[in-house]
C-alpha cells in the first residue's frame, strides 16, 4: 500500500523556453530554493441547456479549453557568479522580457566625485545596467563616455584607481516578454510529476524586510503536465523529462533584514523604512478566446503597472521631509532597494522615477508611522524599473 508522500520531498526547476510552448532544457543549476508552489489547471465548463426530461446532469465532452495558473515562492540565495545568471534567470525573463545583460567587471581608473566613475577601458555599460564594488550594487544612470559613467547612489566607500568593479547580471523590461517551462518533481518516483509549459509570469512581488528575503512569482501557462497522462508531442517533447542530474547543495538563505534603502530625487539613504513591496503587474492575455483552438496560443502583455508599498518611520530630517514634499507636488523621485550585504548575494530593484502617494498617517504606535500605497514608476520606454543580481 502506498503511503503519504512528504511536501518536503519536492524539487522545481524552471526553463527558458525556444519559443511559446515549446519545453525549455532544466538543468541541475537552475533548480529553485522553492517555498511553495501552488499549480491549478483551470477547464471551462460550460452550461448545457438541452432539455433532457430529467434534473440529471449529462456530463461535458471531455475535450475543453483550459489553461494554468501558478504561485510560485522562491528564496533568494546567493549566486554562484561563473554561472551566466541565477537559478531564478528564467522567472526575471520571463516577468521583464529582455535578455539579461552581463557586466563582466572592470578596473577603476578615477573617481572624479561619489557619483561618477572612470574605468580603464572601455565598459560597455548602458543606463539601467548594474555594476557591483565590494558588497554593494549601484545602477547606471548616465554613460558620459566609453570610460566613464554616472550610478543612481554613491558606494559606502568610493572606489579608489585600482580597485576592481564586480560582476553583475540586469534584468530591464521589453515590449515582449518570454515563456517558460516550470517542472514539479516528487519523491518517490513513482509519485505524479509535473510540468507547465507557456508559463508566463503575470505578477512579480519582491518583499523587504521579512524574516528572509523571498520572490512571489505569480501567472498563466498553457495547462498541467504530468508523467502519466502523457503523450508524445506534447510541449514539443516525445516523453516525459527526467529530473536534470546533479548534486543540489542547500543553499544558505539571505536574512530579510540586511540590505539598503534609497530614496529621493537627491538619494538619501533611509533607515528608517519598516517594510516594503516593489510590485509588477504585466496585466497578460493568453489568445484563449479564439476558435480552433483549445489551448492559449501565445503570451500578449498588456499595459505594464509598477508601484511600490512603503511603511517607514516618520521623523524631521531633511530627506523625510523632502519625500513628503515631492508626495504634496507629485514630483517623482529615484526608489532603489539593495537586498543583501554580501557580494555574490545581491539583489537590486531600482525605479528611477516613482510618483510617492500622500502618506497615511498612524499613530496606532509610539512612534509616528507613514504609509505610502501604491506609488507608481513611469518612464519614457521600457526603463521604469531595472533589476540586478550580483
Amino acid at each position: 500500500m502506498g503511503c503519504y508522500i512528504a511536501s518536503n520531498e519536492n524539487r522545481v526547476y524552471a526553463a527558458l523556453e525556444p519559443q511559446y510552448c515549446t519545453a525549455g532544457s532544466a538543468t541541475a543549476s537552475q533548480r529553485l530554493p522553492v517555498v511553495s508552489l501552488g499549480l491549478q489547471q483551470i477547464v471551462e465548463r460550460p452550461t448545457r441547456q438541452d432539455k433532457t426530461g430529467t434534473r440529471t446532469f449529462a456530463g461535458l465532452p471531455s475535450i475543453l479549453r483550459k489553461r494554468a495558473t501558478f504561485d510560485l515562492t522562491t528564496y533568494m540565495t546567493s549566486w554562484n557568479t561563473e554561472d551566466e545568471e541565477p537559478c531564478y534567470g528564467a522567472l526575471f525573463r520571463s516577468t521583464l522580457g529582455a535578455a539579461p545583460m552581463l557586466f563582466p567587471g572592470a578596473l577603476v581608473s578615477d573617481s572624479p566625485d561619489e557619483l561618477t566613475i572612470a574605468t580603464a577601458g572601455p565598459h560597455g555599460l548602458v543606463a539601467g545596467q548594474a555594476v557591483r564594488f565590494n558588497d554593494e550594487l549601484r545602477f547606471v544612470t548616465g554613460v558620459v563616455d566609453d570610460s566613464t559613467i554616472a550610478i543612481n547612489a554613491p558606494f559606502e566607500v568610493a572606489p579608489a584607481v585600482g580597485d576592481e568593479l564586480g560582476r553583475a547580471v540586469t534584468y530591464t523590461p521589453s515590449n515582449t516578454i518570454a515563456s517558460t517551462t516550470l517542472f514539479d518533481y516528487w519523491n518517490p518516483a513513482e509519485s505524479v510529476q509535473r510540468m507547465v509549459a507557456g508559463a508566463a509570469v503575470d505578477r512579480l512581488s519582491v518583499d523587504v524586510n521579512g524574516d528572509f528575503h523571498q520572490f512571489r512569482f505569480q501567472g498563466v501557462g498553457a495547462g498541467v503536465e504530468d508523467n502519466l497522462t502523457f503523450t508524445s508531442g506534447t510541449a514539443g517533447l516525445t516523453e516525459f523529462p527526467e529530473e536534470p542530474a546533479g548534486p543540489y547543495p542547500v543553499p544558505s538563505l539571505v536574512p530579510g533584514s540586511l540590505g539598503q534603502a534609497w530614496l529621493g530625487a537627491t538619494p538619501s539613504k533611509f533607515f528608517t523604512v519598516l517594510r516594503a513591496t516593489v510590485r509588477l503587474d504585466n496585466a497578460i492575455d493568453t489568445r484563449t478566446r479564439e476558435f480552433g483552438s483549445i489551448k492559449p496560443k501565445c503570451i500578449v502583455p498588456g499595459a505594464r503597472k509598477v508601484t511600490v508599498d512603503m511603511d517607514l518611520v516618520s521623523n524631521t530630517d531633511a530627506a523625510t521631509q523632502a519625500l513628503y514634499e515631492a508626495a504634496a507636488l507629485r514630483q517623482p523621485i529615484g526608489v532603489y532597494f539593495q537586498l543583501g550585504q554580501q557580494a555574490e548575494s545581491l539583489f537590486g530593484a531600482y525605479l528611477p522615477a516613482v510618483v510617492p502617494e500622500l502618506p497615511e498617517f498612524d499613530d496606532g504606535e509610539t512612534r509616528l508611522r507613514w504609509r505610502l500605497r501604491d506609488s507608481r514608476a513611469q518612464g519614457i520606454g521600457n526603463d521604469e524599473i531595472a533589476i540586478a543580481f550580483g
